[in-house]
């Protein structure tokens, strides 16, 4: 009974030869497939370990997913009731406004940050231990979209204290949320192989997220005109943000085609970004590892 069972979860064996998977392309999509399938369960178990670490060793715990929307609609509002700063008309209550958009923005960092700390965290792991990469993608995406229900308890709470009317296009707001995680993961898999080989990309991206926060539009409508107009408009975050945000409460989506484009542009970069993820890993963890 052991000895079956002990076969039961024996991983595949890996055969290394010097031809390119990219030769044959459907031999590699199914391997994509089957790993990722594979990867289930591991992945379930790494982020219910992440998440318990996470709140578990924090004396705040789960109050630290409420503080930054809380903290950042409450300067925003200060300031622009004291005129220090004119963010213009809004189409909700201005401190809804914000703590709804920030935790879409959070939401985007956390899938964005996502793959480069798994990877970055697992990195005696890796040269070890044979299992599916993919594990440590899908739990990040399991604990992003856990801390976004965490936030959706916020977010109900304000909109009930605001009064904020909801179209029903809201049942439609969890593709945009989607795809926004989508987005993030896209960039993050890009960022993971070179996470592993330099501490100096977890550092770059809090200093590129946080002045990316100022060209999405989170404590400001979208500008109609200007060079920073044409900036946030050419900013891929944007139009998903948005239409999350429009989804869930004017039920009036101002820049479809955009939404769409940009979706489609992250559907297809997540698949080629997988690809090379999946053949740049094994050089990464030999460099890692000698």
């Amino acid at each position: 009974m052991k000895q079956n069972t002990r076969s039961r979860y024996r991983l595949p064996e890996v055969i290394h030869t010097p031809e390119s998977s990219l030769r044959y392309p459907i031999q590699l999509f199914k391997q994509m497939w089957r790993d990722l399938l594979a990867s289930r369960e591991l992945a379930w178990r790494l982020m219910v370990r992440d998440i318990s670490a996470q709140y578990r060793q924090s004396f705040l715990g789960i109050v630290w997913a409420f503080l930054p929307p809380i903290v950042m609609a409450a300067g925003f509002t200060l300031a622009n009731d004291a005129n220090v700063i004119n963010v213009g008309v809004t189409d909700l209550p201005y401190p809804a406004y914000v703590m709804f958009s920030t935790a879409l923005w959070q939401t985007f960092v956390e899938a964005l940050n996502g793959p480069v700390q798994a990877v970055t965290t697992a990195k005696p792991m890796l040269a070890r231990v044979n299992f599916p990469r993919e594990a440590l993608i899908l739990a990040k995406l399991g604990e992003v979209f856990f801390n976004f229900a965490i936030k959706l308890i916020l977010i109900v709470a304000l909109f009930i204290w605001f009064r904020v009317p909801v179209s029903w296009t809201l049942i439609l707001t969890p593709v945009a949320l989607i795809h926004l995680v989508l987005l993030g993961t896209f960039i993050g898999i890009v960022l993971a192989p070179l996470g592993v080989l330099y501490q100096d990309v977890s550092k770059g991206l809090t200093l590129i997220t946080g002045f990316w926060l100022f060209l999405t539009p989170v404590v400001y409508p979208v500008p109609s005109a200007g060079t920073f107009g044409f900036l946030v408009k050419l900013n891929p975050v944007t139009p998903l943000l948005v239409t999350a945000r429009e989804l869930a409460t004017t039920g009036v989506v101002s820049e479809p085609l955009r939404f769409w484009v940009v979706s489609a542009i992250t559907l297809l970069g997540l698949l080629l970004t997988w690809i090379a993820f999946r053949l740049a890993m094994p050089f990464v963890v030999e460099r890692v590892s000698s």
